[in-house]
């Protein structure tokens, strides 16, 4: 039975791998929590991300602002201020019962009659508007319309001789009417009437003439008024006093049937009686309740607690003198003795006295029982008495209710007699004076310059609605956008934190690029380098599976570049090329395409060629296994305990073996490597990935359990990004202290390496379990602080 080798995480190395874990989760916290709320510098970097957008918009709305200001007609507007006085006409405040208007609906009808078109009529009746062609139809201003239309030849004639006397009127009536605007200065009863019009003399003109108008139109209304309400007073004045008469005829019938007075004294005698009964009779109630809980408390044996008891001024001095007894008694025990004649002689004074305190109690204890009866017979006669009024209450009462209400009805008639009369002679009076209830404060001056069009005014519309329409559609843009244009928004959708951003490079100068370690695409794979040091690469994970969603992401020559950084700070480094479909590292290596990794693990290869598949490169310390012959079942190969011990057994003479995979959507290869190596990272591509493509990748490295350590951003346009963040993530160049290798470090593992693929290619036998046992030291299970050491011994 063969045995596969296997090789034990000491614990330092399980606890490394569980730091990197609780590191990437307390960053993917951050990022959830710093993911919401407003960020003025995001704001700053999408302002500079749409700049031309933005300055398109600003263009246009300058544009339209200025057009709109040229294309209209210049107006005039002059105001004049009126103050009216809110409280309705006198002749109707005692008869107005069903409406109260309060101050601001009084100044609301007032714009209303305002608008009406009788004032309009009579403004153009007085200022005779309806002859006024320059009023009517004014000769056309400077604008750009009125350019057009000259241009056009579109110009009205401006000719009023065919129209009739009434259609000027109506014409200067509707331009009244349309110029004229009414408004209520806050927190006064001061209105403001203005009029707009294309010549300025007609503004003052219309506006003063408008509160002329209006006064006249309120003392018209008020006269009218007045005549209408003498009318309606006289008539309401005969049909009063004939209810007055009859009302007053009822009220003499009845009181003369029934026997009643006429000023009705009799019923509030009776009532005083009942109330000073009832007042009496609540206080037998009282003095009967009391006389009862003494009663009761006597012949409960409770009669030394009586109220009474405690008033008797002869009980009190009584118990005084027992209480002197006792006292002289007490002091004398200390002499004499209780049988001697002075000391009987005071027992029995206190018996004395204590026999008159009973006597006193009974006494009392008498008296409260014949108090009890007599409050109740108290009680009881009141009752009667006040059962006897009432009764002669209820009598009066059926007679007097048709009194009341008939006396009330003369009242009534008499009040609203009287307020006829009076309010008929103030008609008469007020019919004689003509009363408005409006006074003007100000006089419209003519203006000297228009009030429109504004040009402050049309820019800053224009501007504010071009900026609200460019916003949304920046926003439109952001919220249909697929692809990852920035690393805050791979941070956001995948919830990892972004390792190193690498950006957009001419494919024909590539690699010579990369070779610079001057160049922007190279210090951008050091930061990227630094980075996965951080996350704890460089020491506890000794194989990096590098895989991206979909081909042409960048991965591979994201494993080139790495391979080439790790080697340069003196790491030996082994480059797998895993991708057995469609291999490509060979050719960025120029090195030979097969046999690799394919044949290896198919055993197809002779003993002698083992280690010819292990490439060396032009660069010092990196060493290249290409993917071989395309096999035809490439991900069972991957999944075999072929390839898991030979990534443990080549990481014992590799610091980092970086592998490089197939795609993961639509192949199970990355899958399958992910679960075999210490950590992933996620090579994410700003131009042709989608999120929905990243987010599908990033779930099924989740369910093969991979240790996800972050993700590279590839691809990114520099255009898309802030100054200040292309700044810090682009030409930021990291002072890396390189350090050189040991002379003969990577010359001499060739020997140890040849045997162990050997057994490898044999089968896996025990041998292999032998061999790792002869080359680590018993003591490297026990820690990882060992190992370093062990590993720098074997190697010299």
């Amino acid at each position: 039975m063969k045995e596969e080798p296997c090789v034990m995480l000491t614990l330092s190395e399980l606890q490394g791998l569980q730091s990197n874990n609780g590191r990437t989760s307390r960053m993917q916290d951050d990022i959830a929590d710093d993911g919401f709320g407003f960020d003025p510098l995001k704001l700053i970097s999408y302002a500079i991300q749409y700049r031309w957008l933005i300055l398109g918009f600003v263009i246009l709305g300058i544009s339209a602002g200025l057009i709109n200001t040229w294309s209209q007609t210049p107006l005039y507007s002059a105001s004049a201020r009126l103050e009216i006085q809110t409280p309705t006409p006198r002749v109707f405040e005692e008869f107005e019962v069903v409406s109260q208007y309060d101050r601001f609906s009084a100044m609301e009808n007032v714009i209303i009659k305002f608008e009406s078109e009788d004032i309009a009529r009579r403004i153009v009746h007085e200022l005779n508007l309806g002859d006024e062609d320059a009023f009517i139809a004014p000769k056309p201003g400077f604008s750009l319309m009125n350019l057009v239309d000259r241009a056009f030849g579109a110009e009205s004639e401006n000719s009023l001789a065919d129209w009739t006397k009434e259609e000027r009127e109506a014409a200067a009536v509707g331009l009244v009417r349309g110029g004229l605007s009414v408004s209520i200065i806050r927190d006064s009863s001061v209105i403001r009437v203005s009029f707009t019009h294309e010549v300025p003399k007609y503004t003052a003109l219309v506006a003063n003439q408008a509160m002329r108008s209006y006064i006249d139109y309120t003392v018209d209304k008020t006269s009218e008024s007045s005549d209408l309400a003498r009318q309606f007073l006289n008539q309401r004045v005969v049909e009063a006093k004939a209810k007055l008469q009859n009302s007053e005829k009822a009220l003499v019938n009845y009181a003369k049937a029934q026997n009643i007075t006429i000023t009705g004294n009799d019923a509030s005698l009776i009532v005083d009686n009942i109330g000073q009964l009832n007042e009496a009779l609540a206080e037998a109630i009282q003095e009967r309740l009391a006389a009862d809980r003494d009663l009761e408390q006597a012949n409960a044996g409770k009669i030394t607690s009586l109220p009474a008891v405690y008033e008797s001024e002869t009980i009190q001095t009584t118990k005084q003198k027992i209480a002197e007894l006792r006292a002289g008694y007490e002091e004398k025990r200390s002499t004499l003795k209780p049988d001697h004649p002075e000391m009987r002689k005071i027992q029995a004074q206190i018996r004395e006295l204590q026999r008159q305190i009973k006597e006193e109690t009974a006494t009392i204890g008498a008296t409260v029982e014949t108090r009890a009866g007599l409050a109740a017979q108290k009680e009881e006669s009141i009752r009667r008495a006040l059962g006897e009024l009432e009764t002669k209450q209820r009598e009066f009462q059926d007679k007097n209710i048709q009194y009341t209400i008939l006396k009330r009805e003369v009242d009534s008639n008499r009040t609203q007699y009287d307020q006829l009369i009076a309010q008929l002679s103030e008609v008469g009076i007020g019919s004689e004076l003509k009363n408005t209830n409006a006074s003007i404060i100000d006089y419209a001056r003519t203006p000297g310059a228009p009030f429109t069009p504004r040009l402050e005014r049309n820019m800053l519309m224009a501007l504010v609605f071009f900026g609200a329409l460019c916003a949304a559609l920046i926003y439109l843009i952001e919220l249909i956008s697929n692809k990852f244009d920035t690393p805050e928004r791979v941070e956001s959708e995948l919830k990892l934190p972004v390792l190193g951003t690498i950006p957009e490079n001419d494919e024909e100068t590539l690699i010579k690029d990369l070779e610079n370690p001057r160049s922007k695409i190279s210090e951008n794979y050091s930061s990227l380098r630094s980075s996965l040091r951080f996350t704890g690469v460089e020491q506890d994970v000794k194989s990096l599976l590098v895989t991206s969603s979909q081909p042409g992401e960048g991965k591979s020559t994201t494993v080139y570049k790495l391979a080439q950084d790790f080697a340069a700070l003196g790491r030996r480094v082994l480059v797998i090329d895993a991708d057995l479909r469609k291999p490509r590292l060979h050719e960025i290596y120029s090195a030979s395409e097969g046999p690799g990794l394919s044949n290896l693990l198919s055993n197809v290869i002779d003993e002698s060629q083992v280690l010819d598949l292990f490439q060396r490169t032009k660069f010092p310390g990196v060493t290249f296994l290409s993917a071989g012959t395309p096999p035809p079942n490439p991900a069972d190969l991957l999944s075999s305990s072929k390839m898991g011990a030979l990534l443990r057994c080549c990481s014992r003479y590799f610091d980092l073996i970086i592998i490089d995979s197939p795609p993961i959507l639509d192949l199970a290869d990355a899958q399958i490597l992910s679960g075999q190596v210490d950590a992933t990272m996620l090579v994410v591509s700003s131009k042709s990935v989608t999120r929905k493509s990243a987010k599908a990748a990033l779930a099924r490295l989740d369910m093969a359990g991979a240790n996800v350590v972050g993700a590279a951003l590839t691809c990114l346009s520099m255009e898309r990004l802030s100054y200040a963040y292309a700044y810090r993530h682009l030409t930021y160049s990291h002072d890396e202290t390189v350090e050189t290798p040991p002379a003969g470090t990577v010359k001499h593992y060739a020997p140890w390496l040849e045997r162990d693929l050997q057994l490898i290619r044999n089968g896996f036998s025990g041998a292999v379990q032998y061999t790792a046992q002869k080359l680590t030291p018993a003591s490297e299970t026990k820690g990882n602080s060992e190992r370093p050491q062990k590993r720098q011994t074997r190697a010299a």
